[in-house]
């Protein structure tokens, strides 16, 4: 990897870190009063996928989407109003962090419900084939939706049109409290349904940036040229609780020592080493990196919370019966 992507990498990660650690840090304030669920241990993943797109691609996401929304583009001072549900957020205030949404960065939305956005992504590189456009849409869902009737719709149709569509599988092992031993066969990999579809389908590290680039580069580069859909199955963790800002594991449906195992694969400190080790990155770099972020959030965070909350005519606007 050419260095100064792989530093543009590591700024990606650091970045996503530091917003969602700044919204750990601001949650208990009651001032947010949506759901938020944190990719904290996941950034390697978005921002590996993001960078191999062109600003005219396009991007669907889940209920866990900061990551992908500010990997892709999406306007942070917009993102953090929406978390506050204010009217200058990227849905008026009236999603909150579950809802998403920024086409100028080609962010084209995420949505809560379990592989809701599936259907719709495939949609939209059907659109763009018979419009003829030169367009590659990614779409980004958990493993639990491989276990949804709609994936394996949605993967069927895909793989009979040859579509340029991107299925990028988060498995982060747990849907919400419940394991995959208790979910799906073992012995079974979730990239193997994906095959069973005539997908071309892979696994890998999911916090090993570099890895995850050049998979995503190679499916993007297949899509783009005629090649139709791929299925890439990415393996990572979670930090947090499923939704909130705190950890979780005295629930007793994860360990602490699997927790510390994972964490000592934080993709942001692995990749840290390597380009410290390499003399990419200097700690004079990083200190200035981490104060650029510092300085872009706590604008974004003053914006929003100076930002009006919406007026409450534009409730039923943007809807449809």
């Amino acid at each position: 990897m050419p260095p100064e992507l792989h530093k543009q990498l590591f700024f990606s990660m650091l970045r996503i870190r530091l917003v969602e650690e700044k919204i750990v840090e601001l949650y208990p304030q009651q001032e947010m009063r949506c759901p938020i669920h944190l990719s904290i241990g996941q950034e390697a993943i978005a921002s590996g996928v993001c960078a191999t797109l062109y600003p005219t691609d396009a991007v669907f996401s889940n209920h866990r989407a900061h990551g992908h929304y500010l990997a892709a583009g999406g306007n942070l001072k917009a993102f953090l109003a929406e978390m506050y549900g204010k009217a200058t957020g990227c849905c008026q205030g009236k999603g909150g962090s579950m809802h998403l949404i920024d086409l100028d960065a080609g962010f084209m939305g995420s949505a809560p419900i379990v592989g809701g956005t599936i259907p719709v992504a495939v949609g939209a590189a059907l659109g763009a084939v018979m419009q003829g456009l030169n367009k590659v849409v990614v779409v980004f869902f958990g493993e639990a939706t491989t276990e949804e009737g709609v994936f394996h719709e949605s993967a069927n149709f895909a793989a009979l049109k040859n579509l340029p569509v991107v299925f990028v599988c988060e498995n982060n092992l747990y849907s919400v409290y419940t394991g995959m031993s208790e979910r799906q066969p073992l012995g079974r990999e979730v990239y193997a349904l994906a095959k069973s579809h005539n997908i071309p389908s892979f696994q890998g590290d999911g916090n090993d940036v570099a890895q995850v680039h050049q998979m995503t580069t190679e499916a993007v580069q297949r899509a783009r040229s005629g090649g139709g859909p791929t299925f890439l199955e990415f393996k990572t963790y979670r930090w947090r609780e499923h939704c909130g800002p705190n950890y979780d594991n005295d629930l007793g449906y994860r360990t602490e020592a699997e927790f510390q195992e994972w964490k000592v694969r934080c993709p942001i400190q692995r990749t840290q080493a390597q380009l410290l080790e390499q003399g990419i990155l200097t700690a004079q770099d990083l200190d200035e990196m981490i104060g650029v972020i510092s300085s872009e959030v706590e604008e974004a965070v003053s914006f929003a919370k100076s930002s009006p909350f919406p007026d409450p005519q534009i409730l039923f606007q943007h809807i449809y019966a």
